[in-house]
């Protein structure tokens, strides 16, 4: 696939002062910023990436709320941190089963994959708290790990399976696969030939699914038929930094996946942030001091990027705001 020409990506360091913060509510620290140059229809050229906080746990699922906060989760630690517009650090939600992805409904109902009893389901508000799917076809799930919700209510989500060996006892795990579970609530296997299927996303239109193999050199793509069944696995977009495992294999390190309303991919791997077209051209990248697990569009007109990973949460302006229609 033809890449376009981009402007490396120069970065300086610099610091800069405290925010505002609510009563009562965690003190953000000083902002380790990051100046990168332009990326076309992405980011203006001196753009300053600032580094909110450190020291989160297990840093997943970041997702926008309406009000232009954004919530994300601690998935080692059980639960769900909010970052207001001003920096603002403060709890969202406690005892979460060890929620990993999220994204919500158009109803507001906000939908996890969970991996401290595997399961998919709603957590929040309690009053429409329910488990969906706690495995397929008699098999518990692996290791569920990202989702994302179309605007008529379908859930899609990933499960990259077990981590390591099984305690003495445990059932066999379902394969790791990518999954859709209809507003209806009828579950079905619409993929099990991605070695490690990671973060996952839809088009602006909702009509492909975008799958980040970790294991493995591409952002694969999936047309969406009308009934919700997809198409082959095509090789979406290469990504940059591929490393060999210690068994032969490789690890791009591709994890979460956001989408602009252009139609844009971003992902978050080992280069740090990517960015690609619709159609798969590399448009450039950011690296981050940590490497980034996910990445989510928020704020009150969608066009502040938040990456987490490695107990940090960045954020920055962009030029594209996220996805209209839908929380991510």
């Amino acid at each position: 696939m033809k890449q376009i020409k981009v402007l490396k990506q120069a970065l300086t360091v610099t610091l800069l002062a405290g925010v505002a913060v609510q009563a009562g509510a965690q003190v953000p620290a000083p902002a380790t910023t990051l100046i990168v140059n332009a990326i076309p229809g992405v980011v203006a050229a001196g753009t300053k990436v600032e580094l909110i906080k450190e020291g989160f746990s297990g840093t997943e699922g970041p997702v926008g709320l309406a009000d232009g906060s954004l919530i994300f989760t601690e998935t080692q630690v059980n639960r769900i941190t909010r970052i207001w517009p001003d920096g603002t650090v403060t709890g969202f939600l406690d005892n979460t089963n060890g929620a990993n992805g999220l994204g919500f409904t158009p109803n507001g109902d906000l939908y996890a994959v969970q991996v401290q009893r595997t399961r998919v389901g709603i957590i929040h508000p309690s009053t429409h708290a329910k488990t969906l799917t706690e495995g397929f076809e008699g098999k518990p799930f692996g290791r569920p790990n990202d989702l994302v919700v179309d605007k008529k209510g379908n859930v899609y989500f990933t499960d990259s399976g077990a981590n390591g060996a099984l305690p003495p006892g445990a059932p066999e795990p379902a394969k790791p696969a990518v999954y859709r579970i209809s507003s209806s609530g009828e579950v079905k296997r619409l993929a099990s030939d991605v070695e490690r299927p990671n973060g996952i996303q839809l088009s602006p239109d909702d009509k492909v699914l975008y799958v980040a193999n970790t294991n493995g050199e591409h952002v694969l793509a999936y047309d969406i038929a009308a009934d919700g069944s997809v198409g082959p696995k095509r090789q979406f977009a290469k990504l940059e930094v591929i490393e060999k495992t210690s068994n032969g294999g490789v690890n791009s390190g591709a994890d979460g996946l956001a989408v602009d309303d252009a139609g844009r991919v971003y992902v978050a791997s080992n280069k740090g942030i990517e960015i690609f077209s619709s159609k798969g051209e590399a448009l450039g990248s950011i690296t981050l001091p940590k490497k980034p697990q996910n990445l989510a569009f928020a704020g009150p007109d969608k066009k502040t990027l938040y990456a987490v990973g490695r107990g940090a949460a960045y954020r920055f302006p962009v030029l594209t705001a996220g996805v209209s229609g839908r929380a991510k």
